[in-house]
């Protein structure tokens, strides 16, 4: 089996988030740039794990089989090693980019079609960016995809900071809904 099979397999399979860690050392095999997320702390007050705990628990969030979104949580944030500015407290400017860089590298290496990877690597560069109702950039099921995305990386976050989070995307889906609903009329 190819190392694409392999982690189609390990993405797709009921409780993606226990086959991740069953089969870690595979997954690092396969994408090794997935190592430095390990241990990484986010030092910061909206974060409460590391950056590897917190992927897990977006994939975790997700609760599905749907091979876009795992992908997309996997690889999400792996750009934040590689993104960061230590400050009073450290932000990670940029990440959603570099991390969609690193997520069309790896993808093609693995030898994915070019379809998946924009798909992939649109999701990855958008999941911090506020989805805007009015001019929506992809097509419907993607930004849905998104929505689902941005609920599960914000459940991810500190239990102190995620109802607020959750009430914006919220608002968010509700005016997306009505656009859409207009749209259809």
């Amino acid at each position: 089996m190819s190392n694409k099979d392999v982690l189609i397999e390990i993405l797709t399979k009921n409780k993606t988030r226990k086959n991740i860690e069953e089969n870690i050392e595979i997954l690092i095999s396969i994408i090794p740039e997935i190592k430095p997320m390990i241990g990484f702390e986010h030092k910061h007050p909206h974060h409460n794990i590391d950056v590897w705990q917190h992927t897990l628990k977006v994939i975790e969030n997700l609760d599905t089989n749907d091979l876009e979104l795992n992908m997309a949580g996997l690889l999400h944030d792996i750009g934040k090693p590689f993104a960061y500015q230590d400050e009073e407290v450290r932000h990670f400017h940029g990440h959603p980019e570099v991390s969609a860089v690193m997520t069309k590298e790896i993808l093609e290496r693995l030898e994915f079609d070019e379809n998946f990877i924009e798909k992939i690597t649109y999701l990855v560069r958008t999941h911090d960016t506020i989805i805007n109702p009015n001019s929506l950039d992809n097509s419907y099921e993607l930004i849905q995809k998104r929505l689902k995305l941005q609920y599960a990386d914000a459940r991810a976050h500190h239990p102190d900071k995620i109802q607020k989070r959750i009430d914006f995307l919220n608002t968010i889906r509700m005016k997306l809904e009505r656009t859409v609903s207009m749209q259809e009329r």
